[in-house]
Order: structure tokens, then C-alpha cells, then sequence
């Protein structure tokens, strides 16, 4: 897999647009991009996507049309997803056909707004013609901001934008949650019952309207030259790294970044055996325990583990219930009953071990006195282009920011940051398990999760340094990423280092207080600390960066999709 998704140009009139395999990208009107992304989706009943595969494209000057099939999952849908385009307005039709009967619960087009319309006034019309004034959330929306959507209308900087639904209901979610840059607008509502069956030879057939009306003129500008002003913020956070969980035999490495996040998971008859691989390192453990049905008994077992093993924080999160992936009360009680019990005094941590989205929403299950609060993120959970990867880095910012704010003056954990998810947190079928005590299967995510080609690729290395300079603002005390070595490590299973571990190193080897600032762009990003700055760039091209600091102002030159270190 290359690391930037191939795409092609497609015009009619003032209308444009990237096609990148099934998703019509960058919709443009004379220019100025109106929205990130119209798509048709095929989604299981545990949200899993069935690719849609292009077996055919045709073209006109009025018309680009995507002759489609699912694969996998079960799926069977054929048929085309179609954009018709006049003066003023753009239709997207969706029409498949399934060959067999199939349980969904999503099937058909979904809608992305760009983040920057946060804030922005938005009328809404809904199913029954009554229209409602509001605006796009500028804090990220735990829950969907809008419901029961016919249509909607907003300005953007000079631009009326306006979107008719047919062929459902639609409501709109805040993608932020997940480090999308969007808003997506979907359906069918999520509070009807899900999955609902698709019978063999129905036909799912949705359109979606966009007009465009400029209101005034808005004049061209060149754009400015990057330039970032990082200034002091505290303490320079740990950097770590989480665990292996690919199958043995472990390789020898020298161990990289401050401290191993673990996650054991106390119905895994194995988990025993992944604690002592993780205290192989010796390097100090962040230890989450993934709670069973057996709980807390299990739990007395797991924190008695711990003696004798250098721990700088422990948390326990709930599998399965309401309170799934976020620790909540009984979850924190009962852990500090059973590390009271085993005589050890430890910082209980807890939030969500999924997405920032559980954080968001469930947050008020959890104890106030914690000594920390926990979120990650998993930038590949609803897409898997690479434009998806490089514009989470700004939603990691709100994230970040967002987190903090929650806090209120307690540390915030952040990790493990992972590609692809670790394990599918919306699944409503068990989750694969080991079946060994030993780690020749491996444990957790090679179990549940998916590894990316890309966690090889030589442009991570400039992705994580932007990441860090993303997440790490005041009140952020540690960050952790991917994993030690195996499919989803910053090493090969034979111990090689990937170019990641660059990244990670050079992270690591920053010392003094946290330098931090603003992207300009997204795109170009500055952290450092004590007299070094690393300079990410994610652009396809070289930039030129200017960093003002507290020392001196410095312009240096970063490859596309590349690091560049400064000395003060």
C-alpha cells in the first residue's frame, strides 16, 4: 500500500471533484470545497464495512458513474453510484441491488461535512417540513447533533450550501469522536432497531440534492507561509509504547520510550503470560485489566500479579454491559479493593480504553477521585484512505484539548494510538479469544484487531511526530503508540526497526519542558523541548516552516511527509 491514496480529477462546469476508488471526495463549486465526501456504504450487523469494489467507471461531461459490487461479509449488492451535475446543483444517486438476503445496519450514502463549518448556522428541515435553527457543535458532540433530517442549509464564508435527502431518514453524527474530520450525515436512525434485514433482490435507492448559491464574493488569497509559535507548557510528556501482542517467539531488542502500556484481559487464559512478556522491557507498566463475567475474583488474581513489578499506573475497564470500554465506578471500586487486598498502593487511572467517543459520552459513570484520566485514538475506524490518517492529526488537537478540559487538573493518559482498531468496540458477537496459556497464538489485538500496511511505510515516522505535537498540550502526561514489535509495532517480528522507530526515538530523547503550538494548516506541526524542535510535514510536497520560539525564530525545510529537527 502507498502511503497518499491515488486519485483522479473529475469537472463538469464549476462542479470538481477527487474520485478515489468508490468515494467522491473534495466536492468542489468553483473552487471552494463544499464537502469532504459523499460515499455508499454496506455495513454489517457487527459495523463492519464490506468493501464496495469499482468493476466499471463511465463518464460525461454531466455525469460520472461508479458501476459497483460488495465483497465479503456476506454481502451481495451490485448495482451503480451515480453523480449527475447541472449549473448550481449536483445529485448523487445510489442504487444496489441485493442478490441474497442480508442483515445490515447501514446501507446506502453517507454524507461528510468539513470540520470547518463548526460552529456555523445550520437550518434544518425535517421529515414532516418543520424546519429548526441551530448550528454545527464546536465542542465535540457525544451524542448526534441533529436528528430526523429531510434537508439542510448553511452558509460557509460567503457560500449558502444546501443538501434535499431522499430515500430515508438521515441524522448526523460528530465524527470527531473518532478523529474524523468530519460531520457525516447518514441512515437510517440509530434509534430504530438494528440490523434490519435487506431480502434477496431488494433494491436500496437514496439520493442526495447539493446546491450551491454564492451570497457574496469572497476574494482568492495566496496562502500564507507556514509558521508555527511553540511556547512552554509544562512538562514534556512520557513517551511509550504499548505492548507486543503478536504471537512468540519474541525478538531482542533494546527497548525504546520511558514506559509499556499492557492490557490483560482476565477471561484469557494467557494473560499471565503476556504480563510477564510486557515486564521483559524493564521498563516501568502502565497495566488495564479488561474485565470478565467473573470479576472481581479475577481482578484479586490480576492485581496480586503485580507485586514486585514496577507499575506506575492501573486501571479496569468493563467488556461487556452498558458500561462497556470505560471504567466506571464498579470498575474502579472493585480494583481498589483488590489492590488493597494484595497491600499495594498504586494511581488508579481510568476513562475509555475504545475512542475519545465512550469518554464523550460516558464519562459520567466515572468516580471523580481518579488519579488520571485515559482516552485514545484510532484514526482508521471509519475509512482506511490515507487523507483520513493525515487530517485525524488536527481532531487529535480537540481531542486533546477536549480531554484536558474533562479533567479538570488531573493527568491525561493518551494510548495506545493504533492505525486500524485493536479490537471492534460496537461488535455485537463475541470477541476471539486465545486458547492457550502461553503466547504462541499471541493475545489481544492479533486476536481482535487488524494491522496496516502502512506501519511500515517511511512516512509514519513524520505522522507520529505530528501526532505528538497534536496530543501533547498542558495537562497531557503521557502518550503511547502502537506497540513494541509484530504487525502493529514500531518493529518487525524479527526485532528490525521500523521507520517509525525513528519517530518514537527522537520523541523520547527530548528533554526540558514541553515546547507546543498550532498547525496553520494541519499539515505542518512543531513540538519540542529544551533547545531541540521537530518539525513533521505531511504535505505531498516540501514546505518551508517558520518556528518562532521563546529563544530565537528559525526557518528550516521539511521533505514531503518528513521530519525535520531543529537546534536552538
Amino acid at each position: 500500500m502507498t502511503w497518499f491514496t491515488e486519485s483522479r480529477l473529475w469537472r463538469s462546469g464549476k462542479w470538481s471533484l477527487a474520485l478515489r476508488d468508490d468515494e467522491f471526495a473534495d466536492i468542489a463549486f468553483d473552487g471552494r470545497t463544499v464537502l469532504r465526501s459523499i460515499r455508499a456504504v454496506v455495513r454489517d450487523r457487527d459495523w463492519d464495512t464490506a468493501p464496495l469494489v469499482v468493476d466499471r467507471v463511465d463518464e460525461s461531461d454531466a455525469t460520472l458513474s461508479l458501476h459497483v459490487r460488495s465483497e465479503g461479509l456476506g454481502s451481495s449488492f451490485r448495482g451503480v453510484v451515480r453523480v449527475e451535475a447541472r449549473p448550481g446543483r449536483l445529485d448523487v444517486i445510489c442504487d444496489l441491488e441485493s442478490e441474497h438476503a442480508f442483515d445490515t445496519n447501514r446501507t446506502g450514502l453517507v454524507v461528510l461535512q468539513p470540520p470547518g463549518v463548526a460552529g456555523s448556522p445550520l437550518r434544518v428541515t425535517h421529515a414532516d417540513g418543520e424546519v429548526e435553527q441551530t448550528s454545527f457543535p464546536v465542542a465535540i458532540s457525544p451524542h448526534q447533533p441533529v436528528l430526523d433530517i429531510a434537508a439542510l442549509a448553511w452558509l460557509d464564508e460567503g457560500v449558502e450550501v444546501a443538501i434535499d435527502f431522499a430515500g430515508d431518514v438521515f441524522e448526523m453524527e460528530d465524527q470527531r469522536n473518532w478523529t474524523d474530520a468530519s460531520f457525516k450525515t447518514y441512515s437510517r436512525p440509530l434509534s430504530l432497531p438494528f440490523p434490519y434485514a435487506v431480502a434477496a433482490g431488494e433494491r436500496v435507492r437514496q439520493t442526495v440534492s447539493l446546491r450551491v448559491r454564492p451570497t457574496a464574493d469572497v476574494p482568492v488569497t495566496d496562502a500564507a507561509p507556514a509558521r508555527i509559535t511553540v511556547r512552554p507548557g509544562g512538562a514534556f510528556p512520557t513517551i511509550g509504547l504499548g505492548a507486543a501482542s503478536a504471537p512468540d517467539p519474541a525478538p531482542a531488542f533494546t527497548a525504546l520510550g520511558a514506559e509499556v502500556l499492557v492490557e490483560l484481559d482476565l477471561a484469557s487464559p494467557n494473560w499471565r503470560a503476556a504480563l510477564d512478556r510486557a515486564q521483559s522491557s524493564a521498563l516501568p507498566l502502565d497495566v488495564r485489566f479488561l474485565l470478565d463475567a467473573d470479576a472481581p475474583a479475577t481482578l484479586r488474581d490480576g492485581v496480586s500479579a503485580l507485586a514486585c513489578i514496577d507499575v506506575v499506573r492501573v486501571a479496569a475497564f468493563h467488556q461487556v454491559g452498558d458500561a462497556r470500554h470505560v471504567s466506571d465506578r464498579d470498575a474502579v471500586s472493585a480494583l481498589r479493593a483488590a489492590l488493597a487486598g494484595a497491600g499495594l498502593d498504586i494511581p488508579v487511572v481510568g476513562g475509555s480504553r475504545s475512542h475519545f467517543t465512550e469518554l464523550n459520552r460516558e464519562r459520567h459513570r466515572l468516580p471523580a477521585d481518579l488519579a488520571g484520566l485515559t482516552v485514545t485514538t484510532t484514526p482508521l475506524f471509519h475509512a482506511l484512505g490515507t487523507e483520513q490518517l493525515v487530517e485525524s492529526v488536527a481532531m487529535q488537537r480537540l481531542v486533546a484539548r477536549q480531554t484536558v478540559e474533562y479533567a479538570d487538573g488531573i493527568p491525561v493518559h493518551v494510548g495506545p494510538i493504533t492505525l486500524r482498531p485493536r479490537f471492534n468496540d460496537v461488535a455485537t458477537a463475541p470477541q476471539p479469544k486465545p486458547s492457550r496459556d502461553d503466547l504462541d497464538e499471541g493475545y489481544g489485538a492479533e486476536f481482535t484487531g487488524t494491522v496496516d500496511d502502512r506501519q511500515s511505510a517511511p512516512e509514519l515516522a513524520a505522522w507520529t511526530v505530528a501526532s505528538a505535537a497534536a496530543l501533547a498540550v498542558p495537562g497531557v502526561a503521557s502518550i503511547v503508540w502502537f506497540e513494541e514489535w509484530g504487525g502493529r509495532g514500531i518493529r518487525s517480528s524479527s526485532g528490525e526497526p521500523l521507520p517509525v522507530a525513528d519517530a518514537i526515538e527522537a520523541l523520547a530523547a527530548l528533554r526540558g519542558g514541553l515546547l507546543w503550538g498550532d498547525s496553520p494548516d494541519g499539515l505542518v506541526w512543531a513540538i519540542g523541548a529544551g533547545s531541540t524542535i521537530l518539525v513533521a510535514n505531511l504535505s505531498h510536497v516540501d514546505r518551508t516552516i517558520t518556528i518562532d520560539t521563546p529563544a530565537r525564530t528559525v526557518t528550516t525545510t521539511a521533505g514531503a511527509a518528513s521530519v525535520a529537527r531543529i537546534v536552538l
